[in-house]
């Protein structure tokens, strides 16, 4: 079985599939841009909220049960990343790859929410975009600008949209974007 064939084997919701999708894009793209394994940071970001909908967004839960079913699935290797993802019971991050799974998970819903005020068109979306709306906290306030800003100990913010919004555009079907 596949990484998305085992997401869906959890997850049943479209919409957080989809956001499965974009965050393991971004941190595709974040791992390229950092010289670490494109592969392993895509799957963790894939498969950081398998957990999600078999706790009912229980955030006491998250995390640790999606550490469990990876272990269980043969993803030990992502395993204590997933666990330690749920921002609400950790917040201790110093590895690369944690920092990057906290600023995707946001910022990828953040230029989404862009592409969607153009039309849905990503290719209309620019880092300037992003920036604006990132500092419209009303603007798609659900992505946390904290979670965002922790990547910069990696990389400038305005590197992270461009990444983001490259990478983003390598899946645009599978999220419904032109």
């Amino acid at each position: 079985m596949n990484e998305i064939e085992l997401l869906k084997k959890y997850v049943k919701d479209d919409k957080l599939i989809k956001h499965c999708i974009a965050v393991s894009a971004v941190m595709r793209g974040i791992a390229r841009e950092l010289g670490e394994d494109e592969e392993l940071w895509a799957r963790i970001g894939l498969l950081h909220d398998i957990d999600y909908e078999i706790v009912e967004g229980d955030m006491e839960k998250h995390g640790e049960m999606g550490a469990k079913i990876l272990e269980k699935e043969g993803y030990g290797d992502i395993a204590q990343i997933v666990r330690r993802h749920n921002h609400m019971r950790y917040g201790d991050y110093e590895e690369p790859v944690e920092l990057a799974l906290q600023a995707a998970d946001s910022v990828s819903g953040l230029i989404i929410a862009c592409a969607l005020v153009k039309g849905g068109k990503i290719g209309e979306v620019t880092p300037k975009t992003v920036r604006k709306k990132f500092k419209e906290k009303s603007f798609a306030a659900g992505c946390d600008r904290n979670r965002i800003r922790m990547i910069e100990e990696l990389m400038p913010l305005e590197r992270l949209y461009e990444i983001g919004i490259e990478s983003l555009k390598e899946v645009r079907e599978d999220l419904g974007l032109n």
